[in-house]
Parts: structure tokens; sequence; C-alpha cells
């Protein structure tokens, strides 16, 4: 069986195409801007200029025509409520016209079932970092759960946040990662974990008033940046590892394409006697093959939906599938 999954929750548009458990393609295009971040009603126009052309590319690159397709699925949420209204309406428009079946699914989930399909992680913890979204997720107990998550925004939009500050324009966290590695000098900041719950914007502010200050180099606020956001995500991690008696961590989400804290990552876990599993940065990245894997499953499992169900669902909680 066939599926073709599009991805459209942000700045990214992506078309995938499953076939049984290979991923057959996976074609992306993202918006970006050189100042500012995403403005919703921009990034949804690219979407609509170029949603046709990554169709035809994800299907020239499978080597299959368009009517070989047998189930559509979308990222139904959470996202971008423009955004995903672009996604959704291609979806439908490919429904009705293939007259074959749609599933909408939850992106958060999405990143998880990609993860235990490309790598050999079989129950894993997903620390599951973007820009909107930052969460801890584990199946147990017989449901998807959230053992930790941010308070306030995600860490990828803290990253963006911070680097269009300092003047590195959207998407920001490949170009921190990059000037961390230039940094000597750990300066300290705010430390915040809640609990299970991590906060990052009293610690934006912090790293505003520093650059405001001129104290101290840009590589070098960087360099702390990282070192502190990201022991406070693996921290919860290795926590949730413990209370859910697992042995494996799986990073997902755009943010884990991040080198340094792969490597923090990889620590950690070799530390405590768990694997650590990291997907190529394409499947990190927001991407239409998850969204058709997710799919694919999902309707092996028996989900249907009409259209009239396939509405789009901007706040769909991870902990509601």
């Amino acid at each position: 069986m066939i599926c073709l999954g599009i991805e459209s929750t942000a700045h990214t548009f992506g078309v995938g195409i499953v076939k049984d458990k290979k991923v057959l393609a996976n074609v992306i295009d993202s918006y970006t801007t050189k100042s500012g971040g995403i403005i919703p009603v921009n990034a949804a126009e690219h979407h609509i200029e170029i949603c046709d052309k990554v169709i035809q590319d994800a299907l020239e690159r499978a080597g299959i025509k368009l009517k070989e397709i047998n189930l559509i699925s979308f990222s139904q949420g959470p996202g971008i409520g423009h955004c995903l209204r672009i996604g959704a309406m291609v979806a439908r428009s490919l429904s009705l016209m293939l007259n074959k079946p749609v599933i909408g699914v939850n992106h958060c989930i999405a990143h998880l079932e990609i993860g235990k399909l490309l790598t050999k992680a079989n129950d894993p913890v997903l620390l599951y970092v973007s820009g909107a979204n930052t969460q801890i997720i584990a199946f147990d107990g017989g449901k998807y759960r959230i053992f930790g998550e941010t308070l306030d925004i995600g860490v990828g939009n803290f990253l963006d946040a911070f680097a269009r500050y300092i003047g590195l324009g959207f998407p920001g966290g490949p170009k921190l990662d990059k000037l961390a590695k230039e940094g000597k000098n750990f300066i300290e900041l705010p430390y915040v974990v809640k609990g299970m719950d991590m906060s990052f914007g009293g610690i934006l502010t912090n790293l505003k008033q520093k650059f405001n200050s001129k104290k101290y180099t840009n590589a070098d606020l960087a360099y702390s940046m990282q070192e502190t956001v990201f022991a406070m995500l693996l921290e919860v991690s290795e926590r949730a590892i413990y209370h859910c008696n697992k042995k494996e961590l799986l990073l997902g989400g755009g943010v884990a394409c991040n080198s340094r804290l792969q490597e923090m990552a990889k620590t950690m876990c070799k530390e405590n006697g768990s694997k650590c599993f990291i997907l190529e940065n394409q499947f990190n990245l927001d991407n239409g093959a998850m969204i058709a894997w997710l799919g694919l499953k999902e309707y092996k499992e028996g989900k249907k939906q009409n259209i009239k169900d396939t509405g789009i669902r901007p706040y769909w909680r991870t902990d509601e599938v």
C-alpha cells in the first residue's frame, strides 16, 4: 500500500511517499527570511506557490504516478493555522480527485513513529524539540503521554528569537550551532527546570541583557546558551527514562539536528546505560515521510476519516491522541 503524506504545520511544506515500510521519497521546501521570523500569511503563500512542484518532485523521486497512490495523509495539527489549512486543502483535493481515503494525523506523534521506523528503537522516550514544541513523550500505560514540556515558548522558537536579536536571521538554530563552536568562555545563565517542565522566556531575556551590555562575545553567549538549555532538556529526559523504566532515548524535531545536543544526548545515554537513537537530519526536520508513515500505520489499524472530519486542529495535544 502506498501513502502520500503532506506536512505543512509551519515554515516547511513537505511531501513524503511511503510504501509499506519503505520511504520512497521525502521532498521539502521551506519558507525562510533574511530578517524576522515566520509571518504566517507569507508562509502560507509560500506553501501555495510550491505545493504542486513539491508533489511532482516527490512522485518523480519515488518513480510512481499519482494514480498509484492508495492513501492521502496530512498534518492535521498542531501548528500554525494559516499553514495547516494549505496542507489540509491539498490533501482533501487529492483525496476527492483520486477517490482515495484521507487521514489527518498528529504532527508530534509522527516524529516519534518515524524514529521507531527508521532506527532500531523499540520503545523509546522521545525528546521532541522543534520550533513551537518542546516535549518529552513516551508510550506508557496504553497511550502517548507527555512527561515534561515547555511552560512558555518552544526551544526552537527560543533559539530563533535569540538569533534574530543578534542579527543572524531565520532560521537561526543552525547558525547558532556553528557560532557556539567558536565560544570558549562559559557564562552563567538562569537554569529553569520546574519539576519535569522547562521555561525559556527568562533565559531569553537574560541573554538579551547580556548581549546589550557589550561585555560578552556572541560566540560565548551562543556556547553558554546551548550548554545550559540542552542540559535542562536532557535532565528531564533522563528522569523520564528512569520513571518509565525504558532503555532508549530518541531525538526528534528540527533542534535535534544540533550537533551539540546530539553529542550531549549520546554522553548522557552512555553514562546511564541506555541507547541513543538519532535520525538523519531530513527526518528530524518537519517532513512528509513521517506524515505518510503515520497515516499508513493508522489506516492499517482501522482509522477512517470522512472529508468533513478533516478540519485543522492547531492546538491538538500529543496526549489527546
